[in-house]
Order: structure tokens, then sequence, then C-alpha cells
């Protein structure tokens, strides 16, 4: 497929707005327009690169399987730290204190799990995505449906917080609608992963993570720099200006409950291990070794870049709550959401606002092309092949059908950014973990690990987590109250991930010790084969030869 067309159209679009804006707002700032337009460029352009060069199904989901360990653990940072990262740990922290760092922790302390059990197993046994893993053994048409399903609804929960952190930081930027800004970030991720698929992607990923580092390493410098290095003076400042004051260093603003900190604390632990975007880079590499250097290097990047989002947070408390020009009406400009950004600007001017500006959307930028990419790739994979291809392999159908459905997945992430313009992006990104933790974890992992598994627990088990996740989701008070406008909440919690979580582990061990089935036998007695193929390697997948 050729990208000169719409690669041009956008640019001349893009081009056209900025300048209008411009010349019409004597408050636009120009520096912050011409990195975002320069990163467009360059971006833009490495999809065009990567056009030329995928070419087969193995080359559109998994670059080939050429990524080095290294590389692909600088790009799964940079697919993992996104905009509820920078933009939404940073504003809970301006907002809560020091209770923002739950979501940072939590972030985190999910990567020794996928270090230790997820890793190495998923690399051998898979190719494209992490169904090929769950149905290794179990029935391919039931396990596949399933596991595409839960993918598509943590990659939608996970877009939804990205395109609202997009469209308000363009908003902001460019004096643009939010409704417009949101469309232009939809056809970029839509161009980046229609065209240059993983090898596009993945080097995205790699700049943006480079520029995301170097980014939040010199906002932390500059904020620590003002209080002598000392986080004892950084502190006991942001207690005297915030309205909060002492309560800003004490635990409890934003969980309240036993029942929601352990939730939210088992959604992002174990959510980690079940988000698709991110299983699915571990194809990305020609071996397991390689796949374990991966998560090593991810979480040495993902463990420092956190320590810097604290920074900031308090920076922002103390430097813009002291700065009425950032607030209008008493509320910040933008939102929470937006107080890196702001701080950015107090901190170096317009210049490096213009460059974190530039950063925090190519974060955005590289985590909706992952997702995108895992959405369109469950489509495509693992239901198309599946249920029209009936299991035969025509990788020219499977590459359109997962153009089309990159497209429908731009939409869509469009229509619900617009729906949930208000909410706070960290929050958002944890109702995506706690699907995933539910829906895509537990199947995953005793696919790999427990011999009495069966295709009829799985099915069973999994669905049930996935649908009691949803339903508690959509009922609870995130979107009961806060996007659809009841007064209360049918469910009371947040999170609901302490139920559905343990609804698909009750479910998966019940409705497989109780399977006497033929089947189960013999997907039982092929545990030993898929075992010593997991941790040994012998008959995984190779890396593409081009």
């Amino acid at each position: 497929m050729k990208l000169h067309a719409p690669l041009a159209v956008l640019l001349s679009a893009m081009a056209t707005c900025a300048w209008a804006q411009a010349t019409s707002s004597s408050a636009i700032n120009v520096t912050a327009v011409a990195m975002f337009l320069a990163f467009v460029v360059v971006t833009l352009g490495i999809t065009y690169w990567a056009a030329g060069r995928t070419k087969t199904t193995s080359d559109f989901y998994a670059a080939g399987g050429g990524i080095t360990g290294f590389q692909n653990g600088l790009a799964i940072a940079g697919d993992y730290m996104s905009a509820a990262s920078f933009l939404g740990i940073a504003g809970l922290v301006y907002t809560s204190g020091f209770d923002g760092l739950i979501y940072a922790i939590g972030f985190l302390v999910g990567w020794p799990i996928v270090l230790v059990l997820i890793a190495e197993p998923l690399r051998n046994l898979g190719k494209y995505t992490f169904a090929d893993v769950a149905s290794f053994r179990l029935q391919q048409k039931p396990i596949r449906i399933l596991a595409a399903s839960g993918s598509l609804v943590t990659v939608i929960f996970y877009l939804i917080a990205q395109m609202v952190g997009a469209g308000k930081l363009i908003e902001l930027l460019f004096g643009l609608p939010y409704e417009f800004a949101v469309i232009i970030v939809g056809v970029l991720m839509t161009l980046y992963v229609t065209f240059g698929g993983m090898i596009a992607t993945t080097w995205v990923q790699l700049i943006k993570a480079i520029l995301l580092l170097s980014g939040a390493s010199l906002m932390a410098f500059l904020v620590m720099m003002q209080f002598g290095f000392s986080f004892e003076n950084l502190f006991a400042e942001a207690v005297k200006v915030h309205a909060k004051a002492n309560a800003i260093m004490a635990p409890g603003t934003l969980v309240s409950d036993p029942i929601s900190a352990i939730s939210l604390g088992i959604a992002l632990m174990f959510g980690t291990a079940g988000l698709p975007h991110i299983l699915m880079r571990f194809f990305t590499v020609k071996d397991a070794v390689q796949a374990r250097r991966s998560v090593f290097y991810a979480t040495g990047f993902i463990g420092y870049f956190y320590i810097l989002t604290f920074i900031i947070g308090f920076g922002a408390i103390i430097l813009l709550l002291k700065n009425p020009a950032y607030f209008t009406d008493g509320v910040l400009i933008g939102g929470a959401n937006m107080a890196a950004i702001h701080l950015s600007q107090a901190l170096g001017g317009d210049i490096l606002l213009g460059f974190i500006s530039a950063v925090a959307f190519a974060t955005i930028l590289a985590v909706v092309s992952g997702l995108t990419l895992a959405g369109s790739s469950a489509i495509s994979h693992d239901l198309y092949a599946t249920l029209v291809l009936k299991g035969e392999r025509d990788e020219k159908k499977e590459i359109r059908a997962s153009r089309i459905a990159t497209v429908c997945l731009g939409v869509i992430a469009v229509l619900l950014g617009i729906v949930f313009e208000k909410q706070n992006v960290a929050f958002m990104v944890g109702l995506a973990f706690c699907v995933a933790a539910s829906a895509n974890f537990p199947i995953l992992l005793l696919s790999m690990y427990w011999r009495k598994l069966t295709t009829r627990g799985a099915v069973i088990g999994g669905g049930l987590g996935l649908f009691t996740a949803v339903i508690l989701v959509v009922i609870g008070p995130t979107v009961w109250v806060d996007a659809f406008g009841f007064k209360q909440a049918i469910f009371p919690y947040k999170y609901p991930a302490i139920f559905s979580v343990s609804a698909a582990f009750i479910g998966i061990w019940f409705f497989s010790i109780t399977d006497k089935s033929a089947s189960a036998a013999k997907e039982q007695a092929a545990f030993d084969a898929q075992f010593v193929r997991s941790q040994t390697g012998i008959g995984a997948a190779e890396a593409a030869q081009h």
C-alpha cells in the first residue's frame, strides 16, 4: 500500500491548522507547535520506510522477530510509559500528593511476574499473539475467541485513556477544539499501524522512550535544583502551599477502604502480565533469552521513570499553585492531567514547554500505535483467521483484515475519547488493567503451568472473569456516575479486580477439574510436551530471515 497520498493530505491539514491558529491567537506556543509537527513528520517518515519492509504477517505482527533484547526493552518501556504514566500520575500526585505514587508502584510491581513466569515460555510457545500460547494444547476456536475478546476490551479501555490525554494536550497546545484534537490522534495512529505494522510501531516507541526519559530527567533535575536537591525541602514546601496540607504526605486520599486498595493492587500487578500490547512485544525478539533481557531492561527504564514522575508531581504542586496564570476560575487550565505540561513552562519557558509537549504527544502516539496493533491483530489473527478462514492461513487476506480492523479501532477510539473527555487518564488505565488481570492473565498463566486446565474450564472461567470485570466496571462509580451521569453507582467500588480475578481463577479451576470428557484427557496429556517446549525453546518459532 502507498503512503504518499494520506501522508501529504494529513501534513497539509495539520500545517494549515497550525498556521490558522498561530495567526489568530497570540497565546499559541510556536516552539511547541514546531516541535510537534517535526515529530509527526519524522514518525510518518519512519512509517513510510517501514511500509516497504512489511511484506509478511511476521513483519506486520512481530517485526520479523529481528529486534534485539535492549531495543525491545526500550520499546516495551516506550509502550508501557503511557499518558497515564506521564500525565496521569503527575496529575494524581499534583492533586493528592503521596497517594498518587500508588499507581506508579502498582504499574511497576507486575514486572517481576512477567520476568519470572511469562517472558520466556511466552516466546517459546507463541508466534504473534498471546492467544497462540493459550490455545497451544487446547481447542483453537473457543480459546482464540475468548482471548481476542479479552484483548479487545482491554485495548479499548486503554485507548480511551490515551485519547483523552492526547486530546487535552493538543487542545492546550494548538487551541483546537478537543474533538478535533482527538480526531488528529486517531488519524495518525491509524496511519502508523495500517502502513508500517510492528516495524514502524517499534521504532516510534524507541524514539518516544528516549525522548520521554530525557525530558522527564531534565524536568526532575530542574525541580530538585530549586530545592538544593533535598527531598525534605521539596516535601516541606509542597505541604505549605497545598490545600490538603499535611494530608498530601499520608495515604488514603485516593483509595480509602481495604477492598479498593486490594482490588487496585491486584489489577495493576496481574494486569501488567495480561496486557496484549505488552505481551505481543515478546514475539519481536529472536528467542527466549532476548525476551528475558527485554524485561530486565524495560523494568529498569520504567522504575527510573516512575521516580521522576513523583518528583514532577510535587514540583507541580509548588510551582503551579503559586502562580495564578495557570488557572482559570480556580481550576488548572486543561485539568490536572496537564500539570506536567504547565510545569515544563514554569521551569524552562516556551522552549521546554514545546519539547515536553512534543514528548507527551510522542508518548501517546507510541502507546496508541501498540494498542491498535494488538487490537487489530486479535481481530485478524485470532478471529478472522479462525472463524472466516477456518484456520487456513492466507497472509495477504490476514494483513488486509488487520488493516481494516485498524481503521475501525481508530474510529471507535475517537468516539470513546470524546465521551470520556473528563476522566483522569490514570483511572481509565486502571480499568484496562482490571480487565487484563481478570480475562487474560488467568488463562495465560494456567495454560502454561497447570496440567489440569481444559478448554471448558478456560472458556467458562475466563469468560466469567471478563464478564464480571466489564459489568462491574460499567455499573461502578467511574462509568455509571462519572461518565453516564447517574447519581449513585450500583456497584460501590471503582476497581472490581478482587471479585473478577477471583471469579476467573475459581471458575477455571472448578470447570476444569469437573471436566471428564475425552478431549479434556487429551489436553491434559499434552501438557508435558508443551512444558518441555516452554522451558527449552525446542520447536519455537524462529526469527524471519531478510
